[in-house]
């Protein structure tokens, strides 16, 4: 389980076709050091396992559902990507509940600055498959990152979210390396969708009858 805390931004450093698989190389000052071969590491928000680690660098082989299905798509030699270490049972839960699950992959629209000030606006298009778990206020990842929807609306056939983000944010992350129109991994809230499944269970009529009940006694 992660927070969606980015704690480091890493680059890609090689891409490699094996069999069915892609393989890559992504490089960092630190997060290479705390892993071992088979532990769990966000990459952008995706679940991957760690392999062939070097003080410096970590590989991680993708699935071809894993490179079609999230924003790696439009991964190439170079690209930045945000880090995050799983969450320790003793540690501080600073952003919310993220499993490094990608629920679908959504579009920068812009990110722009805000006006007479040093903050953006972070303007993303989302699909359905997400836009229905997701509330003003609430929380969303995007790209790994933990961030708190500022306003939803709906643009001709699009979904629109928009986020308020500050420097730090820009600095620490990926963000500021993206470019109009690039896909980017999102993950709903995950209770959102326990509360969804658990609506949906409640609303199944049930099979109880008066007459059974009297023939059991009751």
């Amino acid at each position: 389980m992660f927070t969606g805390i980015v704690e480091e931004v890493g680059k890609v450093v090689r891409i490699e076709q094996r069999g069915e698989n892609r393989r890559i190389t992504v490089e960092a000052a630190n997060t290479p050091k705390e892993l071992g071969t088979g532990h769990s590491v966000a990459v952008s928000g995706v679940c991957l396992t760690a392999l062939d680690i070097n003080p410096k660098t970590f590989c991680a082989d993708l699935a071809p559902e894993t490179w079609a299905r999230t924003s790696f798509s439009r991964m190439h030699e170079g690209a930045l990507v945000n880090l995050e270490l799983p969450m320790k049972a003793d540690g501080r839960f600073d952003g919310h509940i993220v499993q490094g699950h990608v629920d679908g992959v959504g579009k920068l629209i812009e990110l722009e600055r805000i006006a007479d000030s040093e903050n953006w606006w972070l303007h993303i298009e989302i699909p359905s498959e997400v836009e229905k778990y997701t509330v003003f206020k609430g929380s969303i990842s995007i790209e790994g990152i933990s961030l708190t929807v500022a306003r939803l609306e709906r643009n001709r056939s699009a979904f629109l979210c928009k986020i308020a983000i500050i420097p730090h944010t820009v600095e620490m992350t990926n963000l500021g390396s993206l470019k109009p129109g690039d896909p980017v991994n999102l993950e709903a809230d995950v209770i959102a969708k326990y509360v969804e499944k658990m609506m949906k269970s409640e609303a199944v009529p049930s099979s109880l009858t008066v007459e059974e009940l009297v023939r059991q006694g009751f």
